[in-house]
């Protein structure tokens, strides 16, 4: 019989927030697999006092069904008993290693020899634990397994970008309006037609076309990317057809061009629209002719390019106002995809929210690991104008910003500042506690006028909210700083600048 435990809305004691309403790796789910249900029901408590939900199998052959299930994936770490009946450790982490080698396994093992600990280690697993272990070693390991992970996968995403290995699977998120393009996409990709996408500035358009170009015949080709709007406009047509040497003043050397530079494989046209329109006819004779004629050479250079475009503009309505070739714009725009904002995606954001901590924790070694429901709801209501880009960048501000290990809304004081409703808890947090202090006696109440009726000065009010929150919170610090919506490190400035005497305070 196989034991199963799962845990859900269960609150973090460490911050008060339920499982579910954290982003972050502390949501992940650890599963447990030991024969000793004594052992079993430790460890969990260990594992879910620090906030991560559990899973338990009682053998290896139950451990083996719920890992290549239908739930699989919804398992992240494996804690795994060496000694067993039946299938033993060793031959269950053979087969993880095996079929799901990037599944981190941690074993437990009552025998410490090294003997023990290099075969199982040899076989693939991330680290040991010889029992009994303290909570610590336990919790130590696992966020260690996760973080190793963690800088694996985007070790593993940035070689696929550079190296043309980029796949639809590796883009984030699963909105509606995003399946609709994925389905485009890999569709596109199969033909050898261009593609062009359209959609505003920062919604991800060159990660598309890099994924089109993985999907495609042509993974393990060249994928040159141009900006078409970031190149003066006398140096267009060296760049992008190349020069023979002395055909101009400058031209010391030859130069290839991008399209020469792509050959066999995918040239990416960014900001095609922005194109000067003598630029625009040669483009055309490429794309009927597939040759370039390089400044100074004497023929033209076959070419076996795949094009695909990008822009943020109306091309139609560019055309219309003769800003735009119509013939090139017919040429381009075979298979249109159109990539939504990010305010008509909204569902994705707590994937992206997630992604973008992983990635900066990996590459500038930070330590954030969630953010506050609160956080979550207020980005969500964001319309981001600059899209996932800007999406990206308030996150990586945000956490440098941060004084702790969960964002809060007023890490993102440009995006708190401009929503009202989110103003408050940016800016002290009152609102955090306002439903408390209307429930309490008309004594314990904090007075926000003096006795002449005059609003009483912020700093007054500030220290009385403190004081408040210790005595109604009992002290605990990590708890007060989350329901004022500030870090801890802010929370113990104010209590010294006011003077507040914590341990009178926590036994009125």
């Amino acid at each position: 019989m196989s034991h199963i435990a799962t845990l859900n809305d269960r609150k973090n004691p460490a911050t008060g927030l339920k499982d579910r309403e954290m982003v972050n790796d502390m949501g992940k789910t650890v599963l447990i697999v030991d024969d000793d249900p004594t052992q079993r029901r430790l460890i969990q408590a260990v594992i879910e006092k620090s906030g991560f939900s559990t899973l338990q199998a009682d053998s290896g052959d139950t451990a083996l069904s719920m890992i290549f299930g239908a739930d699989g994936h919804n398992i992240h770490v494996v804690l795994l008993d060496l000694i067993m009946p039946g299938m033993d450790g060793m031959e269950t982490l053979n087969q993880i290693q095996a079929q799901k080698s990037e599944l981190p396994v941690i074993v437990l093992t009552g025998k410490g020899s090294i003997d023990t600990v290099v075969n199982a280690m040899q076989s693939g697993a991330r680290d040991f634990i010889v029992k009994p272990a303290s909570p610590e070693r336990i919790i130590v390991s696992i966020r260690n397994a996760l973080e190793l992970n963690t800088l694996v996968g985007e070790v593993t995403r940035l070689k696929k970008t550079t190296t043309g290995g980029l796949t639809f699977e590796d883009l984030v998120g699963n909105a509606s309006s995003m399946r609709s393009v994925v389905a485009m996409g890999e569709r596109g990709a199969k033909a050898n037609i261009p593609i062009l996408i359209t959609g505003e500035s920062g919604v991800g358009k060159e990660v598309i076309a890099r994924a089109i170009q993985g999907a495609s015949e042509r993974s393990d080709r060249p994928f040159v990317t141009v900006n078409c709007g970031a190149i003066p406009e006398n140096l267009v047509e060296s760049i992008l057809f190349g020069h023979e040497k002395g055909s101009f003043t400058g031209a010391n050397a030859k130069h290839l061009g991008k399209f020469q530079e792509a050959n066999t494989g995918t040239l990416f046209l960014d900001e095609v629209g922005e194109l000067p329109l003598d630029m625009q006819v040669k483009l055309l004779r490429v794309l009927q002719e597939g040759e370039v004629d390089p400044i100074g050479s004497k023929r033209p250079v076959r070419v076996d390019v795949r094009i695909v475009s990008a822009t943020n503009r109306d091309l139609a309505e560019a055309v219309k106002h003769g800003a735009f070739r119509e013939d090139l714009y017919y040429r381009l725009n075979v298979f249109p995809i159109q990539v939504p904002a990010l305010r008509e995606r909204r569902e994705d954001i707590p994937a992206l929210l997630e992604h973008f901590i992983k990635r900066f924790n990996a590459q500038e070694r930070m330590t954030v690991n969630s953010a506050t429901h609160e956080t979550l709801d207020m980005l969500k209501a964001f319309d981001w104008p600059g899209n996932v880009r800007q999406l990206e960048n308030s996150i990586f501000r945000a956490m440098i910003l941060s004084d702790g290990q969960i964002l809060h809304p007023q890490d993102f004081p440009q995006i708190s500042g401009e929503m009202p409703s989110f103003a408050a808890k940016a800016e002290g947090g009152f609102s955090a506690l306002l439903a408390n202090v209307d429930a309490r006696t008309e004594d314990e109440k904090i007075q926000f006028l003096d006795r002449d009726g005059h609003l009483r000065t912020l700093e007054e009010i500030e220290r009385d909210l403190i004081e408040f929150a210790i005595g109604n919170y009992g002290g605990h610090m990590s708890e007060i700083a989350r329901r004022l919506g500030i870090g801890r490190s802010t929370l113990y400035r104010k209590v010294r600048e006011h003077g507040v005497d914590v341990d009178n305070v926590r036994s009125a």
